[in-house]
């Protein structure tokens, strides 16, 4: 019996084996999170200095692989024994081993946050092309929610690829049909469009990004045209809830702005969990 035999015939090693992989990627999420809007200002700058016929900052390599992971405080080179999942971090008691200075939570909390979902995923769709597909959903959006909330950008060499990857994943109707896939991605990207230029017409500001278009357009892209007002609906009550928690426990301005990425990406993992027993549900209720 082949490995992945045992893993298709035993439900248990499968979700294993998976949860121990969302625990890795996480530890590379967390790379790719700190690296990657560093990774595009380099590249801005250097296409602005082109424009102006300027020759580009020559700087050291950089990018998700180079330079090798260090402590921003002492630069001290972080071993393997010392990036292991959440285990490292609780062994240096979230500290620094060079410096002692102290670690964010932020990385083993992503990692962890990684190996629940992708286990949670193993068991839901089992063994197969949805399962591997929602872990791949998982760690882009998990990648993406840090990354808005810490810059305000969704960056193209995520979302896009995404989209494709869902219309893909959809030629054999792993979550929706190819026809609703397609629909979905085009609905998803001209919703928020129209929303955005609404918006801008009645008060001359931008509500939101470009890159919140092509997130609804990939998750349309993924789930198919008929999750998107749920997935819109859970977006917009967790973001109006957080937003107005943030005013009126911490004085947060209301002209400071919220980036709306990481609630579409929540409203898209419960819609790809639980979208279909929801919308259920709801038709259920209004049948009565």
């Amino acid at each position: 019996m082949s490995l992945l035999d045992f893993m298709q015939a035993t439900p248990a090693a499968f979700i294993g084996v998976c949860t121990v992989l969302g625990l890795l990627v996480g530890s590379f999420l967390n790379v790719v999170i700190h690296r990657l809007p560093k990774m595009l200002d380099l590249g801005w700058k250097q296409q602005c200095a082109e424009l102006r016929g300027e020759a580009p900052e020559a700087h050291e390599r950089y990018n998700l692989l180079v330079p090798r992971s260090a402590c921003p405080h002492c630069g001290h080179p972080i071993g393997a024994m010392e990036n292991i999942p959440v285990l490292s971090y609780l062994m240096l008691r979230g500290k620094c081993r060079g410096c002692g200075a102290a670690i964010s939570p932020r990385y083993p909390l992503i990692e962890a946050a990684s190996g629940a979902l992708c286990g949670y995923a193993a068991w839901h769709f089992g063994f197969g092309m949805a399962g591997g597909g929602a872990m791949l959903l998982i760690w882009a959006l998990l990648a993406l929610t840090v990354i808005d909330y810490d810059t305000q950008l969704l960056p193209d060499s995520i979302t896009l690829p995404l989209i494709w990857a869902g219309l893909i994943l959809n030629l054999g109707s792993t979550y929706a049909s190819l026809h609703d896939a397609v629909l979905g991605a085009i609905f998803g990207y001209l919703s928020l469009w129209a929303v955005y230029w609404l918006f801008k017409i009645m008060t001359g500001k931008e509500g939101m990004g470009y890159g919140d278009f092509k997130l609804l357009s990939a998750l349309g892209a993924w789930m198919g045209w008929q999750m998107l007002p749920l997935i819109i609906v859970l977006s917009s009550m967790v973001g109006a809830a957080v937003g107005i928690a943030l005013i009126v426990a911490i004085k947060r301005g209301r002209d400071i702005p919220i980036p709306f990425g990481p609630y579409l990406a929540g409203g898209g993992l419960i819609a790809l969990f639980w979208g279909h027993a929801l919308t259920e549900r709801y038709l259920q209720l209004f049948a009565q």
